[in-house]
């Protein structure tokens, strides 16, 4: 692609057009004039600066005042935490425009013959560390071609996450839920007009593989977290401590000065 430039010239107001020829850029440049360079850093230049970062953070670590031992630690975790959230940041599926749920409405004697069965089921799905991902949806939608009830154990499971589940599936698999057991448990009903979808496992849902780098990465958040809370309290407690150090030093002075 060339890089003429065109001139408008106006002269006894008549208009012309002219045409500069293109720039040359591999044309010599006038005297005085200097090419831009790009500085690169050497690997020697490099190991030197890492080096420089790893005794500095050997330095503060070492350090005789504990309240520079432990804001380091802390800014070092505080910067973990924030690269965590980025990194779960890109798990996040957009969901796409659901229909909302309009789930069937069962008699009592219907959700207490359901019920019966369910419980009879040996076969379950479990729900794992891994959470909710497409392959729950589709193995509970393998299930319903040969059954009308199907129970989803949840293990491992914290308090109040089962009910969390047992939306989110109902959600996913339009199945209706008609009972959660406190063992973690919950039976699903897959409904009257049930119909095999073509996609049995939702596009806006988690592959196996990722949902379970999501769950390391929670972990590893949760972790971090912790260690920050307990981080904050350990330089409030010292702080504390100093200043009480220095009342008590304070008041020490002043009582040999009265004395004297």
């Amino acid at each position: 692609m060339s890089s003429a430039s065109v001139v408008l010239k106006t002269d006894c107001d008549v208009v012309r057009f002219s045409i500069d020829k293109p720039l040359d850029r591999n044309a010599p440049l006038a005297k005085g004039e200097k090419k831009s360079k790009r500085v690169r850093m050497s690997k020697r230049a490099k190991r030197n600066e890492l080096r420089f970062y790893r005794l500095m953070a050997k330095k503060k670590m070492n350090s005789p005042n504990p309240e520079v031992r432990i804001r380091y630690k802390l800014q070092k975790a505080k910067r973990k935490e924030a690269w965590l959230i980025e990194k779960l940041r890109k798990f996040d599926v957009p969901k796409a425009s659901v229909n909302v749920y309009d789930p069937e409405i069962l008699t009592e004697e219907e959700k207490h013959y359901l019920k019966r069965t369910g419980e009879k089921k040996k076969m379950y799905v479990p729900v794992g560390r891994r959470g909710v991902f497409g392959g729950v949806v589709l193995n509970m939608h393998l299930h319903w071609k040969k059954h009308e009830t199907i129970k989803v154990v949840c293990k491992p499971c914290k308090p109040g996450q089962i009910h969390d589940y047992a939306e989110e599936l109902a959600q996913l698999s339009r199945g209706i839920v008609i009972d959660i057991k406190p063992n973690n448990t919950i039976i699903f009903y897959r409904g009257k007009n049930y119909v095999q979808p073509e996609v049995m496992s939702p596009p806006e849902t988690l592959s196996k593989a990722k949902a379970l780098e999501k769950y390391k990465y929670g972990q590893s958040l949760e972790h971090t977290s912790q260690f920050i809370e307990k981080l904050e309290k350990e330089l409030e407690e010292y702080r504390e401590y100093v200043a009480r150090y220095k009342e008590r030093k304070e008041d020490a002075s002043r009582s040999t000065a009265v004395d004297t």
